[in-house]
């Protein structure tokens, strides 16, 4: 019989957490770490998979568990200050897994060490418990009329909705708003994606400023040859397409 089955690499949506835990049973335990801390920053058990850490917050994540052992975690803004418990900001680490640097890279080192911590370049928030919940990559963050939107946490949302089985969003530029997001869909094979109906869901799940502006369904959503979904890739595969 399975006794635990880790899952890591990238944060993962809720809908894949039910369904693992559906055909396997509570053995998943899930680690968030880097190739720089290596190994696991945090660690989230088989007991800890259950609604009470699961199901998250308004932004619909859930937690990726609590610090291992002899690891630090803090969430800084962009001035190296530790954010009020709760809030979004850089998910910062300190730690004897911590790596000394990048080699004959001093430029990139000390911007990863920043303010003296290791700056994953995830950005999240620690609740009073002390579990980190990752929002999303810095990177992928965008800026609709002045508001940070994090596509994570719209991702979260479409993938809520029935049919659809994958989601990636985009943040473009956008004369109006600065920038906006495209959605990119794929539907559950032998489905349709009714994006009307999507919109009314989306309308119970967020705020209207970060609905995507624009919807694209292909047969699968395009990931690098280690199975990860790369903003990278797919803004420059739009960009070939013309869909910009």
């Amino acid at each position: 019989s399975l006794k635990n089955i880790i899952y890591a690499g990238a944060p993962t949506y809720r809908a894949d957490q039910e369904y693992a835990l559906g055909k396997l049973g509570p053995v998943i335990v899930q680690y968030f770490g880097q190739g720089e801390v290596t190994g696991n920053i945090t660690v989230l058990p088989t007991h800890m998979h259950t609604a009470e850490y699961l199901e998250a917050d308004e932004t619909g994540i859930g937690t990726c568990g609590f610090a291992r052992k002899g690891m630090q975690i803090a969430i800084l803004d962009d001035n190296g200050e530790t954010v009020p418990t709760g809030e979004i900001g850089n998910i910062c680490v300190k730690g004897p897994a911590v790596c000394a640097g990048y080699y004959n890279r001093p430029e990139a080192t000390e911007k990863a060490f920043r303010f003296g911590w290791w700056d994953t370049g995830d950005v999240g928030r620690l609740d009073e418990r002390g579990l980190l919940y990752i929002t999303g990559r810095a990177s992928d963050m965008y800026i609709s009329g002045g508001s940070n939107v994090y596509p994570r946490e719209i991702e979260e949302a479409i993938l809520s909705f029935g049919s659809v089985t994958e989601a990636a969003i985009i943040g473009v530029p956008d004369p109006q708003w600065g920038e906006s997001g495209i959605a990119i869909l794929a539907p559950i094979p032998g489905q349709e994606i009714d994006i009307d109906a999507l919109k009314e869901h989306l309308s119970q799940e967020l705020a209207k400023y970060k609905w995507p502006k624009r919807y694209i369904i292909w047969d699968e959503v395009p990931k690098t040859a280690y199975g990860k979904m790369s903003k990278k890739l797919l803004k420059e595969m739009l960009e070939e397409q013309g869909l910009l």
